[in-house]
């Protein structure tokens, strides 16, 4: 699937990943929310999971990642249509699976809280095994990036 919108989509975020703690290196997969408020894209947060159990915030510069991320939208979307309130991109280094849910109304799903932040890590991590492909809100994708 090389040189497809999801590849490049998973590619931007990898390499502009910053956090105080990420392990840029020995991470197995990702979980990373983008945020549409108002209908423009404008966050790249989510967290790396590493062997062991560890699990490290990270953000991307929105910046960065702004041509993939139009890319992505515009290969569902048309240009009058509006956009998502957030994407889940999720994703197994190791097996090279993803798996991409929509949340298309609930503004505040998947917002992290002081009350919340541990369920939300471990509700994001990837779970990719035989069913990646018809999870999600309407829009899913599947495997290789």
């Amino acid at each position: 699937m090389a040189g497809s919108v999801i590849a490049d989509l998973i590619r931007a975020q990898i390499d502009n990943l910053e956090g105080p703690d990420a392990d840029r290196d020995g991470w197995e997969s990702l979980a990373i929310v983008l945020e549409f408020p108002d209908g423009e894209f404008n966050s790249a947060h989510g967290y790396l999971y590493s062997p062991g159990g560890r699990i490290s915030a990270v953000a991307a510069d929105p910046w960065a990642v702004r041509t993939a991320v139009k890319a992505y939208t515009d290969s569902y979307y048309q240009p009058d249509d509006a956009l998502p309130r957030k994407i889940l991109v999720q994703f197994d280094r190791t097996t090279g699976r993803y798996d991409v849910h929509f949340e298309e109304t609930d503004e505040a799903r998947w917002n992290a809280t002081p009350r919340n932040f541990r369920e939300l890590r471990e509700e994001l991590r990837p779970k990719l095994g035989a069913d990646v492909g018809h999870a999600g809100a309407g829009r899913n994708a599947g495997n290789g990036a």
